[in-house]
């Protein structure tokens, strides 16, 4: 069913990531010009991810047909698997917004996906299968929908569940996404609308290199209201320092939608990773998609982590810095497991574990 008018009209709101969670949504990676070895290294590592969050929720695998049988067979009895037709992987991106009232009631967002910026700096083509995600996945889930004509991606935003909402202007006024771009009022008034956010704080760009434009998800976390992780380096030969200082000095200096200023862990990055050429020559270099070059660099960031009721899935690159990481989630998130995720391999696809798996919201109280 199509809503009419908006969910801050209709009294809903985007929840933070912290709050309760009932399922997971993700899609099998296939594309072998963006997943090298015909996708095989990278459905290992779905997978594996696929069952870690099974041990604490419900996971649902979205699979192209002709890869269904094999998709099944990778998979335990834990994971539920759905054939719907998809462009690539990343649910967090293209499928449903959710939110939700006082009254526990959940409905879904549809805004466009166009591969993170179209025709102009997207990264691959077509897109049109990806941008029916959301309201296919509603549909599936009984949701009802309300529908936004313009482009949005779940990575490109960050909420806290009471009014705040942080993003990037480096993708959200991309020109690329939407024609001509938005300006800062008009995303404003997207997010009040839609999602019920009444203080936007802006940061100038993301994570350095990111492909996306730099999607806020590698770079900010809420770990509760007024509380924050963000991406930081010592390194002041790294572009990424200057990148992380300045956000910080943003964000130290904001006050959130409630009045309050913000608590801000920072977490070290690993050592820099790029892209080898043995991962760069496994894909296959077909029109259509953004192409793989040995030595760029990857968004190795341990700020993408997936949140759940019961643990958090941080991702790992085989570092010293991991176990540091880990000790600090551990501490910022007592109530939940902290459980390592292995994520290079989703690396050299373009995006980390926090894009690939999409959270569906269970039943809410009011704040």
């Amino acid at each position: 069913m199509r809503l009419a008018q908006t969910p801050a009209a209709d009294g809903f709101r985007m929840p933070g990531e912290f709050e309760d969670q009932a399922a997971s949504y993700m899609i099998w990676p296939e594309r072998p010009d963006n997943w090298r070895e015909g996708g095989k290294p990278a459905q290992k590592a779905f997978a594996r991810l696929a069952e870690t969050i099974a041990r604490f929720e419900p996971v649902t695998m979205l699979v192209n047909q002709d890869q269904y049988a094999h998709a099944r067979a990778q998979l335990s009895p834990a994971v539920r698997v759905v054939e719907m037709s998809s462009n690539d992987s990343w649910m967090k991106d293209c499928g449903p917004f959710y939110v939700v009232n006082d009254a526990g009631e959940i409905r879904a967002v549809d805004f466009q996906f166009n591969a993170w910026g179209g025709l102009l700096d997207g990264l691959y083509f077509p897109w049109d299968k990806d941008n029916q995600i959301a309201q296919k996945v509603a549909d599936l889930q009984g949701f009802p929908v309300y529908q936004v004509d313009k482009v949005l991606e779940g990575c490109a935003i960050h909420v806290d569940g009471q009014g705040t909402l942080i993003a990037t202007e480096s993708v959200v006024l991309s020109e690329g996404r939407n024609p001509g771009g938005l300006t800062k009022a008009d995303a404003e008034q997207i997010f009040h609308d839609y999602l019920g956010v009444t203080k936007t704080i802006w940061l100038p760009e993301g994570y350095f290199m990111d492909e996306t434009n730099g999607d806020i998800d590698n770079m900010v976390n809420f770990v509760a209201p007024g509380e924050l992780v963000l991406t930081w380096t010592d390194d002041e030969t790294d572009p990424q320092h200057e990148i992380s200082a300045q956000a910080y000095d943003i964000l130290a200096a904001a006050t959130d939608a409630r009045g309050r200023h913000f608590k801000i862990h920072k977490l070290q990055t690993p050592r820099i990773l790029k892209l080898t050429a043995e991962e760069a020559n496994g894909v296959d270099p077909i029109n259509g998609m953004l192409p793989r070059i040995a030595g760029q660099r990857l968004t190795a960031s341990y700020v993408s982590y997936i949140t759940t009721n019961q643990a958090i899935l941080m991702p790992t690159f085989d570092d010293p810095q991991d176990a540091v990481a880990q000790q600090q989630l551990a501490k910022l998130y007592p109530d939940r497991q902290i459980v390592p995720v292995p994520a290079t391999e989703i690396l050299t696809g373009g995006g980390n574990i926090h894009t690939i798996a999409a959270g569906v919201p269970g039943r809410q109280g009011g704040n």
